[in-house]
């Protein structure tokens, strides 16, 4: 794989490490590697601290591991997937960090790869696995999840208001013949949605390639069970910063931070708290960190992300 398809704009590159409040001598990890653009500048910033990159594709592990070389003394690359996390620093002989970030956004080298099947742009087979050991692929969801199930993902992942007319499509398509690549998807999807509203969105494939996607990766799970393991791993001050680019992982993002701030569950008209559930630390951005005007201008990939940070308690 050529490097250069890895070498790409970070999004909220800046606002990111500057959120993280990095210490010269603290311990941080980057749970989402990617091509290393975000690790690159936490690293500028290290003197003898230490960053764990972690992420569970081969290519960007290759690809971070050639672009942070001018660090590699205080870098270590893991493959894994973030759920991991903790039991990645216990092999590793850390207790506790001082700073975790992610960036959920498909790299740009997934998107541009076309053999990895992420993109509606090119025909390519019907993979999407962000972990290539993984057997199952997008191809196995098109051709062996009911109709139901389909008309479920593309409206909840997707937001997309033809999804049950998309699902029935592609049961139709895939009786005649098993639907392979993404050309071949990218024409069911298109017959599925009036010419009219084709003319004036998007791609009318967009919004149903990130529902499998997000599926298939299980992306909202693992984003789900891992924050509040991740919060846990913070030293005292220790930050958490996360990027979303959906609605649907900004709200877990939101909701998981707001809960680790205040877990009471007592009743509002309860004079004290009884169910001894303890704040774990506050959430820095009341509102999300947007991309700045210049970003959005020089990176459209950038328009839908939303940085959040939460900090450790003491």
């Amino acid at each position: 794989m050529e490097e250069h398809g890895f070498v790409h704009k970070s999004v909220l590159l800046y606002e990111t490490v500057g959120s993280l409040n990095i210490k010269p001598g603290g311990i941080y990890v980057d749970g989402t590697l990617g091509g290393g653009g975000h690790a690159y500048e936490v690293c500028k910033r290290l003197g003898s601290g230490r960053l764990i990159g972690i992420d569970q594709d081969a290519d960007a592990i290759q690809a971070a591991g050639r672009r942070l070389a001018p660090f590699k003394d205080k870098v270590t690359i893991v493959r894994s997937n973030y759920r991991s996390m903790a039991a990645v620093l216990k092999e590793l002989e850390i207790p506790k960090v001082d700073g975790i970030y992610l960036d959920l956004g498909v790299s740009s080298y997934q998107l541009d790869t076309a053999s990895r099947g992420f993109t509606y742009r090119e025909d390519a087979p019907l993979d999407m696995r962000m972990d290539q050991r993984n057997q199952e692929t997008a191809a196995d969801i098109i051709n062996g999840y009911s109709e139901m199930e389909l008309f479920r993902i593309i409206r909840d992942y997707g937001e997309d208001r033809f999804a049950k007319n998309i699902a029935k499509h592609i049961v139709r398509a895939r009786e005649e013949k098993p639907v392979r690549t993404t050309g071949e998807l990218c024409e069911i999807i298109k017959a599925a949605i009036p010419a009219k509203v084709r003319a004036t969105g998007g791609h009318p494939a967009k919004r149903t390639f990130q529902a499998i996607r997000i599926e298939l990766n299980h992306e909202l799970d693992v984003l789900e069970e891992s924050i509040d393991g991740m919060i846990k791993l913070l030293n005292p001050g220790g930050r958490l910063s996360i990027i979303t680019f959906h609605s649907l992982e900004d709200r877990i993002v939101k909701n998981r931070f707001r809960t680790n701030e205040d877990p009471c569950i007592c009743p509002p008209d309860f004079p004290v708290c009884v169910c001894g559930r303890k704040s774990l630390g506050k959430v820095v951005t009341r509102k999300p960190i947007l991309p700045s005007e210049e970003e959005l201008e020089e990176n459209s990939r950038s328009k839908s992300a939303k940085l959040r940070v939460f900090e450790r308690g003491e």
